[in-house]
């Protein structure tokens, strides 16, 4: 059976249009609220499903340096996102073959469904295509409806996870609710069970809000749960400690700080103005760096950014770190790589290879932030008199900002900074 997004592929192919609305649409009665899209798939820039299947070998190998070349000058095509992402997350190594990929999709499908089994025997209304948004647990930890929980319990995972899962509903109901793709009942519960099971493997986070802005994409990209399910860990794999909770500060504070760091070095004068306007913590910036500049761009822009980005930061190492720690860590030092090794970095990963310089520069989120209050560099300094208007004047980016110079830009800044800060 063809998939919703298949479907569209398929009539795509034959009219030949291109239209993004296409394959991401809109629900007629939001779309004078919806972001204007600012990308468009483009002959010759765009990684076309063309260019990408002539990237493999005979065995399946794929040439990822030529993939990453391709995606920094143009993005992937949507009728492709969801099988190349899987890759610039690192859920497959590049060098791997075909049938290596399916042998590893079958184990890990297998993985996730014997999770699912195990989860459904607590709440069975996981798997069935709804989803509940009414708390499961009183605040003795005992179910509420026994119809909907099976079990009762003293468990502190149990009770904790249990706690979460109508949290998780009510942002479901929240997520991308201007997509027409989330009218349809099943899609919203599709997303609750990658979430609720994620959040049940994870026992030191859990579930946070924002999560589901990071998992909604690939929901909708890539059909099969179990394969959207390992898609999201990796993606929280780089993420995950931007979502750390405690009792007096969140895991995002600690990019903040890099921020501040790379503010202060490459704009010191814009630097020190926003610490005049008690801004010098970053706070403003939170919510870009916590989803990945989800607000501040339209859905089909945001997916653009994401694999920009990610085609920057891909290491080609990424898959046996997420495989197998030790075996990365048996990998060669970062000054024996050679110029031909180097190609199959992304941009801004392969400059921090070659300087070591991994700790305070690890994510090209964080200059791509710098790279956007420097486009607002002069507003700021002239009219920014509190934080407040710090906020408005950045606000005024939706819509208006172009993903791939924002990329290019955040580039510049990391080299000025790196330039800036050499070891004597």
């Amino acid at each position: 059976m063809i998939g919703c997004f298949g479907l569209l592929s398929v009539l795509m192919k034959r009219s030949g249009t291109t239209e993004l609305n296409d394959f991401y649409p809109i629900r007629p009665e939001c779309k004078a609220d919806v972001p204007t899209t600012r990308f468009k798939p483009r002959s010759g820039k765009t990684l076309s499903a063309r260019r990408w299947n002539s990237a493999f070998n005979e065995e399946g190998r794929l040439d990822i340096a030529k993939v990453l070349r391709r995606i920094q000058r143009g993005g992937v095509h949507p009728s492709i996102k969801g099988e190349v992402w899987e890759f610039l997350l690192g859920c497959y190594d590049p060098n791997s073959t075909s049938e290596e990929r399916n042998e590893i999709k079958q184990r890990r499908r297998g993985q996730y469904d014997m999770w699912k089994a195990e989860c459904q025997k607590i709440v069975p209304v996981l798997g069935s295509g709804k989803f509940v948004t009414t708390p499961l647990v009183g605040d003795d930890g005992q179910p509420i409806d026994p119809s909907l929980v099976k079990i009762k319990t003293s468990d502190k995972k149990v009770v904790q996870w249990l706690q979460l899962l109508h949290q998780i509903g009510l942002d479901v109901v929240r997520t991308d609710r201007a997509l027409a793709f989330y009218e349809i009942e099943a899609n919203q519960s599709k997303l609750w069970d990658v979430l609720s099971i994620y959040a049940w493997l994870d026992n030191d986070i859990g579930y946070v809000q924002g999560m589901n802005d990071i998992c909604s994409p690939l929901v909708i990209l890539i059909e099969n749960e179990a394969d959207c399910f390992w898609c999201f860990d990796r993606a929280m794999r780089r993420m995950r400690e931007n979502f750390r909770v405690t009792a007096t500060s969140m895991g995002v504070q600690t990019q903040l700080g890099t921020l501040s760091q790379i503010m202060k070095t490459v704009d010191p004068k814009l630097h020190h103005h926003l610490e005049d306007l008690d801004g010098g913590e970053y706070l403003f910036a939170f919510r870009m760096l916590m989803v990945l500049f989800r607000r501040e761009f339209s859905f089909a822009d945001t997916l653009y950014l994401w694999e920009l980005m990610w085609g920057m930061e891909y290491n080609p190492n990424i898959f046996t770190k997420y495989e197998d720690p030790e075996g990365a860590k048996t990998k060669a030092p970062t000054t024996a790589v050679n110029n031909k090794v180097l190609q199959q970095y992304g941009k801004f990963e392969r400059k921090i290879v070659k300087t070591g310089r991994t700790e305070e520069c690890s994510a090209l989120a964080i200059f791509l932030v710098a790279s956007v209050l420097e486009t607002k560099n002069k507003r700021i300094l002239t009219e920014a008199k509190g934080v407040d208007d710090v906020v408005k004047i950045l606000g005024d980016i939706t819509s208006s900002l172009d993903a791939k110079k924002a990329c290019k830009e955040a580039l510049k800044i990391q080299e000025k900074y790196l330039n800036k800060t050499k070891n004597p």
